[in-house]
């Protein structure tokens, strides 16, 4: 015979978190080979910007890629924003260090993905106009690409950066 006790609070909850783990532990795990590669791009664009090599860092970008940057000026080709971010990693970003999570990447197809990130940059020497750190001495951004797969290659086709703004500051009473 069956026990009809019912379960509830900490028991549910107890029940539920282990059963949830390894769902939970392979969030962030790559499901699949394309995924894979779409991580590896991620990653090392990242090493790129942490040896300030523009070059490196906007290869993945399609010839005819747009960008937005993080001041709401868009680049228009992968020339210019290799050409573009030459200029920062001369100048304000050229001691900055980056940290990327990928938040989140979905699959509108087989060739096409969106790839949303989280950027944490320390070390810069100065913000673009209308730019400001997130707290003191991090700036903090979300990234957004589209991807898609041509020849067997996956490019950046367009991206958008975006500073995450700090916490209003409590209200003066």
């Amino acid at each position: 015979m069956l026990n009809r006790t019912p379960v509830s609070g900490p028991y549910v909850a107890l029940v539920l978190s282990l059963m949830l783990a390894p769902v939970a532990a392979l969030a962030d795990e790559p499901r699949n080979p394309e995924e894979t590669t779409l991580r590896q791009l991620i990653a090392a664009q990242t090493e790129a910007w942490n040896r300030h090599d523009a070059a490196q860092w906007s290869k993945d970008f399609a010839p005819d890629a747009d960008f937005v940057n993080i001041a709401g000026t868009v680049f228009q080709g992968r020339a210019e924003i290799e050409k573009r971010h030459a200029g920062i990693f001369a100048s304000i970003f050229k001691n900055s260090r980056t940290q990327v999570t990928v938040r989140r990447l979905v699959f509108l197809g087989p060739d096409i993905a969106v790839v949303d990130t989280d950027h944490e940059v320390t070390g810069h020497e100065g913000l673009p106009p209308g730019v400001q750190n997130t707290e003191d001495g991090v700036l903090r951004t979300r990234m957004r690409y589209v991807m898609r797969k041509a020849e067997g290659k996956w490019l950046i086709a367009a991206g958008q950066n975006t500073d995450v703004k700090p916490a209003p500051k409590a209200p003066k009473k």
